[in-house]
């Protein structure tokens, strides 16, 4: 069985967007820089960019499914064209459930509580990863003891203010590995007393 995970990139300061998030700007003021060593930042980035790209496709290779916050579905889903992962089945947590929407990309969005949209992904997901995107349904996940692992990908950079990672929740993180170091260190936790580690 795979395992639910934060996968995100946060600036130094700990914020996963910038201030001022709006349509125009997803990531808000300053944000896109977060994703820069994902797009393509390798390339001119030398070694540190390969380590980058490796990192990348490990991340996207272990991809089963997704748990999107409604806020990040709301802005996301004209950017992705679709789900953020072509044909990886999403799962959407809101309290206003509508029918399932396929994306322009073959995969599809469903809509659903919490505690059920972890349910369905992890079904979904098989032996591969359910990934979680949008901070505040992560903070959620974390509250219920429904998250596994986190991966940060910690940039060099201070946005100054935004959207604050898990938002003053509280729990513990076991480093799993070394970090890895490209254009920005990538770190591995894991969750203490997630679900699947109880005894």
């Amino acid at each position: 069985m795979g395992k639910v995970v934060l996968d995100v990139s946060v600036s130094v300061d700990g914020f996963t967007a910038g201030p001022n998030v709006r349509d125009a700007e997803p990531m808000g003021d300053g944000g896109e820089s977060l994703h820069e060593w994902m797009a393509g930042a390798g390339a001119g980035a030398g070694p540190a960019g390969e380590v980058d790209a490796a990192v990348r496709r490990e991340v996207d290779a272990g991809v089963g499914a997704t748990v999107i916050g409604r806020r990040t579905f709301d802005l996301g889903l004209g950017p992705w064209g679709g789900t953020p992962w072509p044909g990886v089945p999403s799962f959407v947590v809101t309290h206003r459930v509508r029918q399932d929407l396929l994306g322009d990309n073959g995969g599809t969005f469903a809509f659903d509580g919490l505690e059920a949209a972890v349910r369905r992904a992890a079904k979904a997901a098989g032996e591969k990863n359910v990934i979680v995107l949008g901070a505040d349904v992560a903070r959620q996940l974390l509250s219920a003891g429904l998250l596994d692992e986190v991966r940060l990908h910690l940039v060099p950079v201070l946005l100054g203010g935004g959207t604050p990672l898990f938002a003053g929740e509280r729990g513990e993180l076991i480093a799993e590995g070394e970090p890895v170091a490209g254009t920005v260190t990538h770190l591995r936790f894991r969750v203490a007393r997630a679900r699947n580690q109880a005894s």
